[in-house]
């Protein structure tokens, strides 16, 4: 009788995967984090707008065509790439299959046309597994091996992803995370080994993007500091706000959000580059475009484009040049300030 009710040892009937279900446990937590910051920020919709740039940049990276965030965001802004005449051939056609592979990708995340939709809706129902109900995440994994291994394109399978995660209410809004490492040549494709490289790359991505956030909010309060103290009638804390919310913005843009005249936005935003609060990433007399300074996909190291060194020959790099086209459209102050 006493035999009969001594509990067995867990070993003998648990038979779970160690890896899987770490890697589960872990992308589950990071997800959860990443849900619960963003819900109800401020910055949720310029966290979005980087957030499909790096995850464009990660999928470009792992089709081939590496591209750098910064000039991911000025193509998608509109700014023409113009390139010294020295340039070879072969790199302007790397620099601009590179641009219009990842405009492409950022096109079936956000806007996909037609025929697009029509694939992305396809995808989706690869996502449907019956596992959905008991794990999105490990149903996500299965379709998107089951889809791949059955030939079919990796865009539509992406764009599917981001809208899944709202489906099933992983996440509140439409964070753009999908697992696009686990894609890389050398990860194994036999599916008890690819499951758990796909979870940790979704886990990867949500502590990176968590990780944005927070520097996006560092920044905003770093410039709101810097400008406390300002007369009462000073447009400062709300050109601040402005900028935090967008991604790249004009005088004129920003004039037009603070019902301002263009002259007096454009002194505000010089007299921010003097202070540090902000980065010009055009360089130029005309058309000029600014950013918050520590800002993704803006990085530190921005610079204007060097001058050749005196004396200095071939081998040089060779320097891209960027022109603003079309100006950008003020997206809406944050709602509230963080505390």
């Amino acid at each position: 009788m006493l035999d009969q009710l001594t509990p067995r040892p867990v070993t003998s009937w648990i038979r779970v995967d160690p890896t899987l279900a770490g890697t589960l446990e872990r992308a589950s937590r990071a997800i959860a984090r990443l849900d619960q910051a963003l819900d109800g920020h401020p910055l949720l919709p310029a966290f979005l707008y980087r957030a499909r740039l790096e995850a464009v940049r990660r999928q470009a990276a792992v089709d081939g065509q590496l591209i750098d965030p910064w000039h991911l965001a000025a193509v998608l802004e509109g700014l023409r790439l113009r390139m010294d005449h020295a340039m070879r051939i072969i790199d302007r056609g790397v620099i601009f299959d590179a641009a219009r592979h990842a405009l492409t990708l950022h096109q079936w995340l956000t806007v996909p046309d037609f025929d697009q939709e029509g694939e992305v809706q396809q995808a989706e129902t690869a996502l449907a597994t019956p596992e959905a109900r008991v794990s999105p995440l490990l149903s996500a994994a299965l379709g998107v091996h089951a889809w791949l291994d059955r030939d079919g394109m990796r865009p539509p399978i992406r764009a599917a992803l981001v809208r899944y995660w709202t489906r099933h209410r992983v996440f509140r809004a439409p964070v753009p995370l999908t697992g696009a490492t686990a894609l890389r040549a050398e990860t194994p494709w036999a599916i008890d080994a690819w499951v758990p490289v796909f979870l940790t790359a979704l886990a990867d991505e949500a502590d990176d993007a968590r990780q944005m956030l927070l520097d996006m909010e560092r920044a905003w309060f770093s410039a709101r500091r810097a400008v406390a103290g300002r007369r009462s009638n000073s447009r400062a804390a709300a050109a601040i706000d402005i900028l935090a919310a967008a991604p790249l913005i004009s005088a004129t843009s920003l004039a037009m959000g603070l019902g301002m005249a263009v002259k007096n936005a454009l002194e505000l935003l010089t007299g921010f580059c003097a202070d540090g609060i902000t980065i010009e990433v055009t360089h130029r007399s005309k058309r000029r475009l600014f950013g918050l300074a520590g800002l993704a996909p803006l990085r530190d190291e921005i610079s204007p484009p060097r001058r050749p060194e005196p004396g200095r020959g071939r081998g040089r790099p060779p320097t891209i040049r960027l022109e603003v086209e079309p100006l950008l459209a003020v997206p809406p102050s944050p709602e509230r300030a963080m505390t």
